[in-house]
């Protein structure tokens, strides 16, 4: 074979049966680094109360900014990519999002850090459509379990923030924040290497697979929104005011409430690998309103427990909202074939958006009746979630080509 024969056919694309194993480590792993910013600004929240003299209001509006802007541009950045895929978004967004939480630390005033968040976010935003799009092509037959692998990326990610900057911080005071840039510069320079074997892995045109002629369930894909979005209000709520749960309510100190963050994302974490699977055997409806249905009793359980148990409650209770993260995506997918990027960016950009705009609202309860009241009021939110989700079909109309063909 010729010189220029062999690099044609280490050029020539893949189209996997299976999850390619150091194509998905790659975008599990920049997964991963994006979110660290994510899951840290929770985590920063009792720092800054004690150093500004914040509201709970006005310092979960914090987590409002992050969630909007990291999400509602999602679908925005899913309509461009659909169109003309970009991924070099891919390692663009772990870099923002580390540099914006770095930035948090040295703001000096609520204002700049505020703005630090929207960084964050964007970057964020600029990476989960793409990342989700090439976990798909990645996944071969195997979609749940193969976007299970990428989101357990972000779940490690997100739990991981606090168990960063709680100690850093600590350490160095809120200078620390600057910690979390090492790794996501890092991971960004990581996908930038890896593109080229990546790009291998797209069709031959952008309409081989995600066919705009597909069927689309709009219907369905509504109602699937509605589901994500009450997931979303139990998930942030608890995110955003779980550290706080223990140092208020239960006097655990700070470093117990960033220890409990932590365990509830490390529990999600676990439940993604285990939902993807059980996904692709048993269904994806089926998963997912089981999830809602174990969520209630958790929560009670967490408010009837002291320090020790209620970390327990709380990883399993993180185990149980965020294992449905990565079916959710998938599911969207098989709703919008022709709209992978739509999809991707309003099941886990847009509605997730949503369900953030609860946190200042929640806020709000918590300074007139308390935090006990905010997690009494989540108890609701996965009721709900239940029975939009028993509505929906069991299988979507719109289903994918059996085979993809992909290009050089």
């Amino acid at each position: 074979m010729s010189a220029v024969g062999a690099a044609r056919e280490r050029a020539k694309p893949t189209s996997p049966r299976r999850v390619d194993r150091r194509a998905m480590a790659t975008l599990s792993a920049g997964h991963l680094c994006t979110d660290i910013g994510q899951g840290s600004i929770p985590a920063l929240l009792p720092f800054l109360i004690a150093r500004d003299h914040l509201s709970y209001a006005t310092a979960s509006a914090l987590v409002l900014a992050a969630t909007v802007s990291s999400s509602v541009i999602q679908p925005l950045f899913g309509h461009v990519s659909d169109r003309r895929s970009l991924p070099w978004l891919m390692p663009l967004g772990p870099l923002l999002g580390g540099i914006g939480v770095g930035l948090i630390g040295l703001a000096p005033n609520y204002g700049l850090a505020f703005a630090a968040v929207l960084l964050s976010g964007t970057g964020v935003a600029a990476f989960h459509p793409e990342g989700s799009r090439f976990a798909n092509y990645v996944s071969g037959d195997r979609r749940s379990s193969g976007m299970s692998l990428f989101s357990v990326g972000g779940n490690i990610g997100f739990a991981l923030g606090p168990a960063i900057i709680t100690p850093s911080v600590l350490a160095l005071g809120l200078h620390g924040t600057l910690v979390v840039i090492a790794p996501t510069a890092l991971m960004a320079a990581v996908l930038a290497h890896e593109l080229g074997r990546l790009k291998r892995f797209r069709p031959l045109s952008p309409r081989t697979r995600d066919q705009p002629s597909s069927p689309a369930d709009w219907g369905p894909f509504t109602l699937l929104g509605l589901v994500i979005a009450l997931r979303s209000f139990v998930y942030f709520g608890m995110v955003t005011f779980l550290p706080l749960y223990f140092v208020h309510v239960l006097h655990a100190g700070r470093g117990a409430g960033g220890a409990a963050l932590t365990a509830m994302l490390v529990g999600g974490a676990a439940g993604t690998l285990i939902g993807g699977p059980l996904a692709d055997r048993f269904g994806r409806k089926r998963v997912l309103v089981c999830s809602m249905a174990v969520l209630p009793p958790l929560i009670g359980a967490l408010l009837l427990s002291g320090p020790v148990l209620a970390t327990l409650f709380a990883a399993l209770a993180g185990a149980a909202t965020i294992a449905t993260f990565a079916v959710t995506i998938v599911m969207g997918q098989e709703m919008l074939p022709g709209r992978i990027g739509v999809a991707s960016g309003v099941t886990i950009g847009l509605s997730i958006g949503l369900g953030g705009v609860g946190a200042p609202l929640l806020g709000v309860l918590a300074d007139a009746d308390g935090l006990r009241a905010v997690f009494e009021l989540l108890l609701a939110f996965p009721v709900a979630a239940l029975l939009v989700g028993l509505l929906l079909p069991a299988r979507p109309r719109a289903s994918w080509p059996a085979e993809a063909t992909v290009a050089e």
